[in-house]
């Protein structure tokens, strides 16, 4: 039961129901299309001409578009079918890691126009931000045609509530970095920037299509750092400062290794790809030692083939971050109760060796045997969550449901 908060509330006015059906009629049709203006009405539950009207405001304002006609039913007026207006708007995704950088254009509702392309990350913020420029403009003049509506960017750290200034990206060095600004600037476009954990967990609750789960869920991202993003009740989990989800730097051990962010013991410190190779090679993560050559070289994707091909050290440090990633799964969902966890990341390749040490760590810290249970979905790398995240945040404002009191 949520409280009516009395310093911060938005009354219904006349217009309150039409607006909410409005955004019901937007995500039905976009979760259905191509669908009829009858079947828009049938599923709404609501009358023809309802819906009719509702559907014309939608296309006068450019939100749908008309588009097949339908075979007619008996002696009736054939169906067109109607679809949502992303023809000629696009959005670009960056997804910026602290190893490289990845760039693509979608269509509003997140389907890519583009190949994704990459290039390392220069941590240098004036000299990335004239990498990325120099590659949006490529992708916008080869789009002329079509109007770009937003830059939407992801980052591995902690945003402010103006989604302008990053706080602290602890795998790229960052402390109070202001992208936004110097790139819109630089792009002449408008400019947002996401936490990849919860761009990741908005990729899933803004699937392109329907089906996606909106309840409760979280999504745990291993990279290079360990980003999570947590849904409740269909909604982002944000806090008052932005920083709600931050579990990758909740430490699993005051006494264990030390992480990007300066502390000691963060699960982070266990589960990131950079502790994974760490551990095979027998480092601490984040040792200013240099390295040889080859071992700098050496990628998760190196490691899961050495296990694959009867590297028993491989395998070790692979279910060893399995175990790890366990735990820290049961402090998520002993703390949240999601209805499902989906974990993202190059690891999942190597899910079929990871899964059994995982579950049984759950098990160990989870609270309840339910809990134990609670539903494990792997995202390919090759799905892109963080860039289609970062897409959905252009589409998401249109179709989410309104708080209202």
């Amino acid at each position: 039961m949520r409280k009516i908060d009395p310093r911060r509330f938005q009354i219904a006015k006349r217009r309150t129901s039409r607006e909410i059906n409005r955004q019901i009629a937007l995500t039905l049709i976009r979760t259905h299309q191509p669908i009829s203006r009858a079947d828009l009405a049938r599923l709404m539950g609501t009358r023809r001409g309802a819906a009719s009207v509702l559907v014309s405001e939608l296309l006068h304002e450019g939100l749908i578009f008309e588009g097949a006609i339908g075979e007619g039913r008996g002696r009736g007026r054939k169906p067109t079918f109607l679809y949502i207006d992303s023809r000629e708007r696009y959005v670009i995704a960056v997804d910026i890691r602290a190893t490289r950088t990845f760039i693509m254009a979608t269509d509003l509702l997140g389907k890519p126009l583009t190949g994704i392309s990459s290039f390392p990350t220069n941590r240098e913020v004036k000299t990335l931000i004239s990498d990325l420029s120099q590659r949006i403009k490529a992708i916008v003049a080869d789009h002329g045609a079509v109007a770009c509506k937003i830059i939407r960017v992801s980052v591995p750290g902690v945003t402010d509530t103006s989604y302008c200034c990053i706080l602290h990206a602890p795998t790229l060095g960052w402390r109070d970095v202001n992208l936004k600004d110097p790139l819109s600037t630089a792009v002449d476009f408008p400019v947002q920037v996401e936490n990849s954990g919860r761009a990741c967990a908005l990729a899933q609750v803004w699937a392109t299509r329907g089906g996606a789960h909106t309840g409760d869920l979280a999504f745990v991202s291993v990279s290079d750092g360990v980003g999570v993003g947590i849904v409740v009740n269909g909604e982002i989990l944000r806090g008052r400062h932005n920083i709600a989800g931050e579990f990758g730097h909740v430490p699993l051990s005051v006494d264990g290794p030390k992480c990007s962010c300066g502390a000691t013991g963060c699960w982070e410190a266990y589960v990131s790809n950079l502790a994974t190779l760490s551990r095979y090679f027998g480092r601490q993560p984040n040792d200013p030692k240099p390295m040889s050559a080859e071992k700098a070289a050496f990628t998760i994707e190196d490691l899961i083939a050495r296990a694959r091909n009867g590297d028993s050290k491989a395998l070790a440090a692979l279910q060893l971050t399995a175990r790890y990633l366990g735990l820290g799964l049961a402090s998520i969902i002993n703390a949240v109760d999601p209805g499902r966890v989906y974990i993202g990341g190059e690891i999942t390749a190597a899910w079929d060796l990871l899964e059994a040490p995982l579950k049984a760590a759950m098990a160990e810290r989870a609270l309840t045997a339910l809990a134990a249970r609670t539903e494990i979905r792997t995202v390919s790398i090759d799905e892109h969550p963080r860039l289609r995240g970062a897409a959905a945040l252009l589409a998401a404002p249109a179709f989410a449901a309104p708080m209202v009191a």
